[in-house]
């Protein structure tokens, strides 16, 4: 199991609790972990003052296809993470924070060129996600949703394939 950065809340130390007593191995601050023959890293590693900033943020390259999941990171976490990494050409975007327009923003997106992006997002939330900027900002990006498109699963082989399972 692998926490966000920064202080755990009461939900977090009672799992910790629970992981410490089945002995189950947990991390925070990891810098990568190696899968198979993939790497994934995690780049959000700073501090700050909002639980969704101190998100886990992924990178990882499996079989040449590039992968970023932003958990519910906001713009300024975005505008970081661009300060601080290459970030271009993305193939598949899990897009941050549902799709909140807190997430996303036009900047981000002109720089990492997501072919697709995935919000995961529940039908009629009381939050109206996604925002309609955000999807916007998307328009370049082939979108499936989990509200509009169920389970979203991807698949990789010598392709990526990506299938939404339709209500």
């Amino acid at each position: 199991m692998i926490f966000n950065n920064g202080e755990y809340n009461d939900l977090e130390q009672d799992i910790i609790k629970n992981l410490k007593e089945k002995n189950i191995p947990f991390y925070q601050n990891i810098k990568d972990l190696n899968i198979n023959k993939s790497k994934l890293y995690f780049l959000n590693d700073k501090v700050y003052d909002n639980e969704n900033d101190n998100s886990v943020v992924i990178f990882g390259n499996i079989n040449n296809y590039q992968f970023l999941l932003m958990g519910d990171a906001s713009i300024s976490v975005e505008d970081n993470l661009l300060n601080s990494y290459n970030l271009n050409n993305i193939d598949v975007l899990k897009v941050g924070h549902h799709g909140s327009k807190s997430s996303t923003s036009k900047g981000f997106i002109n720089q990492i060129l997501p072919k697709y992006s995935i919000i995961s997002v529940g039908e009629n939330n009381r939050y109206n996600h996604p925002d309609i900027s955000v999807l916007n900002n998307l328009e370049n990006s082939q979108i499936y949703r989990t509200d509009l498109n169920g389970t979203i699963t991807i698949k990789i082989n010598s392709q990526l394939k990506i299938i939404p399972f339709i209500k």
